[in-house]
């Protein structure tokens, strides 16, 4: 006997609204038959994971901030995900972004115009588009695979990163810790509220998910993103270019997740240090998936995942487990929306082999 699946000849619409809604519910119970298994009580740990972080107006704060680069990077991979291309590296992205346009309150800090942040997030942007651009052309004219390419130069930037921290951008006045010295307050994005930390890094995260649903819906350049994911023949019987949906995908979401890191580092850190992202890059990609690759769903998701990691802090506090637990109740979230997703494409048939090879036979 052997397990296939063939795929359906139709699609249920109601099932692929609810997919994502089914799959959060199943990672709820998997959850709590886990912390049964850790010897906690489910409702103490859901609790502490989805409630507690949504009761005050500070925590609220922080699940913007944390919400924040997941739907920026998130935004940017449904471009690649949805052309055909499969960027897998916007962590690395993410630093490379944090490290570029952290290079004037460094490097040159003595020069602190108040209009300095605008070239902070320029360069941010152009750091990240440009650390995408390796596997984009690599892809582009060698035939490189990009999942490959895309995720080996995340660890090309964090070991960058760690060595800049330790070395040349290592703070004098720091004791000898490795980070760097404080941003000056003009190169600090701003707050969005006066009642909290929240920064324009979630306003960003914004503007860039209503920006990219226009693009889908209403220019020529969205709907050659979708023709070329569907069909590159079809694309290029259009006269659409699939190496040059190849370069302004990746590029695109670089850019994206470049913004997200120096976001994250003015916003919510100040300074450079050797860990600025707790996954944040790869989190975005189950923030994508769960979102449905579209722009106002990953805004949801992203809100989603971002609770994930405050529950995990307050889970740790508040029952004593462990931070791995977030990772776990992170990667469920993906085993399931892929798993729904199989479903509704395709159907579970069973083969048994002795009536196929009666059939064979009578054939």
């Amino acid at each position: 006997m052997r397990i296939e699946l063939e795929k359906r000849p139709r699609l249920s619409k109601f099932f692929m609204v609810v997919s994502p809604l089914l799959a959060f519910v199943l990672t709820i119970v998997a959850g709590a038959v886990m912390f049964v298994a850790l010897g906690k009580s489910p409702v103490d740990a859901l609790y502490a994971f989805f409630i507690e972080p949504l009761l005050e107006v500070w925590s609220l704060h922080e699940l913007a901030i944390k919400a924040a680069p997941l739907i920026l990077i998130a935004v940017g991979l449904s471009i690649c995900y949805r052309s055909n291309n499969w960027n897998i590296g916007a962590e690395g992205q993410f630093i490379a972004g944090a490290i570029a346009g952290s290079f004037l309150p460094v490097v040159v800090h003595g020069w602190q115009p108040e209009w300095l942040l605008v070239p902070m997030l320029v360069m941010g942007v152009i750091g990240g588009a440009l650390f995408a651009a390796i596997p984009a052309l690599l892809k582009a004219h060698f035939n490189t695979n990009e999942i490959l390419t895309s995720l080996m130069l995340v660890y090309v930037a964090q070991l960058f990163l760690d060595w800049l921290v330790r070395g040349p951008w290592r703070n004098p006045a720091g004791f000898n810790f490795p980070e760097t010295r404080q941003f000056a307050q003009v190169a600090v994005l701003p707050e969005m509220f006066a009642s909290g930390r929240a920064h324009w890094g979630f306003g960003f995260a914004i503007i860039a998910a209503v920006a990219v649903a226009f693009m889908m819906k209403y220019t020529l350049k969205g709907f050659q993103v979708s023709v070329l994911g569907q069909s590159e023949r079809a694309g290029r019987f259009a006269g659409f270019s699939a190496r040059g949906m190849i370069w302004f995908s990746m590029l695109f979401s670089g850019a994206l997740a470049g913004l997200a890191g120096i976001s994250e580092v003015s916003g919510a850190i100040g300074q450079l240090r050797p860990v600025i992202s707790p996954g944040y890059g790869f989190t975005a990609i189950i923030v994508a998936f769960l979102g449905r690759l579209n722009p106002f769903g990953i805004v949801a998701a992203g809100l989603v995942l971002a609770l994930t990691y405050l529950g995990g802090e307050a889970a740790q506090l508040s029952i004593g487990v462990s931070d791995k637990v977030t990772r776990v109740f992170q990667g469920l979230l993906l085993f399931f929306v892929l798993s729904c997703d199989t479903l509704i494409l395709y159907r579970i048939r069973l083969v048994f082999r002795g009536r196929s090879a009666a059939a064979g036979g009578s054939q």
